[in-house]
């Protein structure tokens, strides 16, 4: 499986906002933001050029890829399905975005970065429906019930995840069991439940070029 390895603070200054690619880490003021906030590079304080037209769209596109850990194959393909979709693209986007696991296992509080759910959902750590299912991809539906596997109950990192998460929410269209460490997909996520800075208008108009 193909991803990102190198360090992903950089990601973050070069988009000049948090993505929260770090976890806890992101809530400190060890974060790369707090301490420079500017582009990578040995050039970064250089790059005062104003985006317009076609760097904006790109901007945003790069920011979203980061922001959900996939790559650029991955992303045009999550593109192409929203736009075989009845509704508006962007939206749809996002909420095909959403919907993959390693982002609901974040969205619940059971992994305190996205890329640390990938890891959990790789290690067999949860069930959708009862079945275990270690594709990070996978993407739930309304209904579908998200637990942790009966021997990860203790698993170190998820514990540790759920006391550090306490307190930052759940969105709306997910509910969680803390009790039986299960959550419930109560429905598809709209756009105003997805809490993100971006404008997936932009995206649109890059890829329809």
């Amino acid at each position: 499986m193909a991803r990102y390895i190198g360090p992903v603070c950089r990601l973050c200054r070069r988009e000049g906002m948090k993505l929260f690619l770090k976890g806890e880490r992101c809530y400190t003021e060890k974060c790369a933001i707090e301490k420079r906030n500017l582009p990578p590079g040995q050039h970064g304080k250089l790059r005062k050029a104003k985006l317009v037209g076609y760097g904006l769209q790109l901007r945003e596109k790069q920011k979203v890829k980061r922001i959900y850990g996939v790559l650029e194959n991955q992303f045009r393909r999550y593109f192409e399905m929203a736009d075989r979709t009845r509704g508006i693209t962007g939206e749809t986007l996002l909420q095909l975005l959403e919907r993959r696991l390693d982002n609901v296992i974040y969205r619940l509080g059971l992994a305190t970065s996205r890329a640390q759910a990938r890891q959990l959902v790789r290690h067999g750590h949860f069930l959708v429906n009862g079945r275990k299912v270690d594709v990070p991809s996978f993407s739930v539906k309304a209904g579908d019930v998200v637990s942790v596997r009966g021997g990860s109950a203790q698993n170190a990192t998820i514990v540790h995840a759920m006391e550090e998460v306490k307190g930052r929410g759940i969105p709306e269209w997910l509910s969680f069991d803390a009790g039986q460490l299960a959550g419930r997909v109560s429905s598809l996520p709209t756009r105003e439940q997805i809490n993100l800075p971006v404008q997936e208008q932009l995206i649109v108009e890059l890829y329809s070029k």
